[in-house]
Order: C-alpha cells, then sequence, then structure tokens
C-alpha cells in the first residue's frame, strides 16, 4: 500500500468533500474528528453515506477518521456500512484500543486501521499497537502528543517521541506515517517539503495534510527522484550480472555494493512502482 499523502478532509464540508478526489493524495481521510464542530458530528457521521461511495466511485481512496469516547462506535459502523476502505483511530493508547473499535463493527475485524499515538501511554505501547493484527499503519499526533504531556510542538520535543513511533511501526513490518515536526502552519510550504524530505530519509513513509497544496509536496518527497531509481535499477541490473559470476559483492559508479545496498536499491524501485 502506497500513502505518500493522506489528505484530511472535513465531513461536513459538503464543497471540500465533492473536490477531494480531484486533489492527488493516496488517501483522502473524511474527518469526523478534529476538524468538524461538536454541534455538526452527527450531521458530518450522516454525511458518509453518500460521502464515501462517491468519493470512492471517483477513484479515491477513502478513509474514515473517528472521535474517541461515546461517539467512536456509531461513526465506526456508520463508515462502514459507507464502505470505507479504513478507519482512521485517534487516541490509540495501546493494543485495546484498535480492540474496543473493531468491537464496535462485527464482522469487520480485518478493518484496516491507521492508529494515531497521541499521549505518552501510546508513545510506550506503540509496537504493541502496530503489532495489531488490524493495523496497518502508526503515526503520532504531534499536537496532542505535546499537549497530554506538558511540552511544546517543537521539533526538538518532538523527534525523540516521533522517532520512537516511526521505529515501532518499522519493527512490526508497518506504515510509518508523519514528520519530525507539526505541521500546522500549512502556509510554509518550504518548510514543510523540507521536513518531508527529512522524515523520508528517516524512512518515513508518508505523512497527512490539511490543505490541498501540501498533497504534491508530500508525493514528490516520499517518492524516489528519477537520479535515485535510475541508479536503483544500475544497481539491480549489476547484481544480476554479479551472481552470474558467482559474485556477492560489487562496483557500480565507483562505489562498493553489498547485500544491503542491493535490498535498498530494490525497496526505491519498488516505491517507484516498478518490479525488481
Amino acid at each position: 500500500m502506497r500513502l505518500r499523502s493522506l489528505l484530511y478532509v472535513p465531513a461536513d464540508r459538503d464543497r471540500f468533500v465533492a473536490k477531494a478526489h480531484e486533489r492527488g493524495a493516496d488517501a483522502v481521510i473524511l474527518d469526523l474528528e478534529d476538524a468538524v464542530a461538536e454541534d455538526a458530528k452527527d450531521a458530518a457521521r450522516d454525511a458518509l453515506s453518500e460521502a464515501v461511495p462517491c468519493l470512492r466511485q471517483r477513484g479515491a481512496r477513502v478513509l474514515v477518521r473517528v472521535n474517541s469516547g461515546p461517539r467512536q462506535g456509531p461513526d465506526a459502523r456508520a463508515a462502514t456500512r459507507a464502505g470505507v476502505e479504513g478507519i482512521v483511530l485517534p487516541k490509540a493508547d495501546g493494543p485495546a484500543a484498535v480492540d474496543e473499535l473493531l468491537a464496535e463493527i462485527p464482522g469487520e475485524d480485518r478493518m484496516p486501521v491507521l492508529a494515531i499515538v497521541e499521549d505518552a501511554a501510546g508513545m510506550m505501547d506503540a509496537r504493541a499497537i502496530a503489532a495489531h493484527r488490524a493495523v496497518v499503519a502508526v503515526s503520532l499526533g504531534a499536537e496532542d502528543f505535546a499537549t497530554a504531556t506538558g511540552g511544546q510542538p517543537t521539533p526538538e520535543v518532538l523527534r525523540l517521541p516521533k522517532l520512537l513511533v516511526h521505529y515501532a511501526a518499522k519493527a512490526e513490518g508497518k506504515l510509518s506515517l508523519g514528520m519530525l515536526r507539526s505541521t500546522v502552519d500549512f502556509t510554509d510550504t518550504e518548510a514543510i517539503a523540507d521536513a518531508a524530505a527529512q522524515a523520508a530519509r528517516f524512512g518515513f513513509d508518508g505523512a497527512t495534510c490539511i490543505h490541498p497544496k501540501i498533497v504534491p509536496v508530500l508525493n514528490a518527497a516520499f517518492a524516489p527522484s528519477d537520479a535515485e531509481i535510475e541508479r536503483a535499477r544500475r544497481i539491480v541490473a549489476a547484481a544480476e550480472d554479479a551472481a552470474k559470476s558467482g559474485r556477492g559483492a560489487f562496483m557500480v559508479d565507483d562505489e562498493f555494493v553489498d547485500l544491503p545496498v542491493l535490498n535498498r536499491a530494490k525497496l526505491v524501485l519498488e516505491k517507484a512502482g516498478e518490479a525488481s
């Protein structure tokens, strides 16, 4: 599953929902939580029955972020009935939170879940969350995490918890979403581009955004460049030649290539949609 960019769209904003499939995001997250006012949450949930199938018919991959607490069950059931392809679970403080979500949608125990860690308990239990059979991706919610821990959402504060959750996801072979900073200020596209490129170097797979203009920034950052793809092709081709002569290591562009480098090249081609 490729999730370079996931665009949050308030489920109660018909005008935004209608154009969400045109934004180029790998997934659209119809939001029932933070982006929706308390007095509009019921209407937002009701809107899923039309919004989800409409967007899917237009080629979008559609997820829904549910609320926590008493609204979670009704939200999850409405999303499932509408044909959503995954549920974004906020405030995931342990694997039990995922079980509680799935218990609300009988018969859907394999529903893909994107878990958002938002407090210290969730951070400390991030690997167990990532190990859950239904979880396909994990991220850390910067603003909520900082608030829950009494900190400030600055890069220096967020770096450690972001990386802990990131490597927990990687340890379980799941997607890791996010950047090593808060992205509340979507107007600073240059800073977001730099942060996304940094996250990609650390191995993050993609990130969420709240404004359409950030989608192409994320798509570019979390995809290999043309130069990286071309080099990966040369490495894989050279590996095939080396294997014929019984060599396990070889040179490409005057650089030593062994198995870890070869595997990294294959991963680049996989991200580019090419069979290696």
